[in-house]
């Protein structure tokens, strides 16, 4: 069955989604709301992408008060959470004839992040500064593939400090719900994704 889907302007009146704001003990710094992405370009404003679905916000809720219990002074920084259909489309077409493309998720198929169950995120120490993960975000290259780290560990391409963040980031993650991928350390989707393409809402 096809999920239903909304506008984006008409997410901040249905009760589905949840934004940001209302969820404590995050640091939000959306970076397609900036030109600090792949792309190179602000790709949401003057659009407002810093929402969630009500079962991914409860999600990161959980994360975050896991994150406190075993980090005190650490704080969730959400990277993007929902990703209307329609950035979807420009990044899609942004990286037409590149290798790239592979790390996109076809829009008609959907991206999780468009059902806002998706979440790119990663970790502030006491000191406000991200921990260092290895790469940045968005760098797409095989030193973000948290499925090839062992091999990058071996071989000093990244260290054992940078997996034991990353660990740290995907311990608080998983215990919430969420789901890695084996190619981006800062993605996770909340739940399956076939069941999230199936039974909720995209946003456009």
């Amino acid at each position: 069955m096809a999920a239903a889907s909304v506008q984006l302007e008409a997410v901040a009146s249905d009760p589905q989604f949840r934004h940001l704001s209302s969820i404590a003990g995050i640091v939000v710094d959306l970076r397609y709301a900036t030109p600090d992405n792949f792309v190179g370009r602000d790709l949401y404003s003057p659009i407002d992408c810093a929402w969630l679905h009500r079962d991914a916000a409860a999600a990161l809720e959980s994360a975050v008060a896991w994150l406190a219990r075993q980090r005190p002074g650490h704080h969730l920084l959400v990277l993007d959470a929902l990703r209307p259909q329609r950035v979807q489309q420009q990044l899609w077409e942004a990286l037409q004839g590149t290798e790239l493309l592979g790390y996109i998720a076809e829009p008609s198929r959907g991206s999780i992040h468009s059902f806002g169950m998706a979440l790119d995120i990663t970790i502030v120490g006491p000191d406000g500064r991200e921990l260092d993960m290895g790469t940045g975000f968005d760098d797409l290259s095989e030193r973000s593939h948290p499925a090839l780290e062992l091999a990058m560990l071996e071989r000093g391409e990244i260290t054992e400090q940078q997996v034991e963040n990353r660990r740290l980031l995907r311990g608080a993650m998983f215990q919430a719900g969420f789901f890695g991928i084996n190619s981006e350390w800062w993605h996770f989707d909340c739940g399956d994704r076939v069941l999230v393409r199936q039974h909720y809402t995209r946003v456009l």
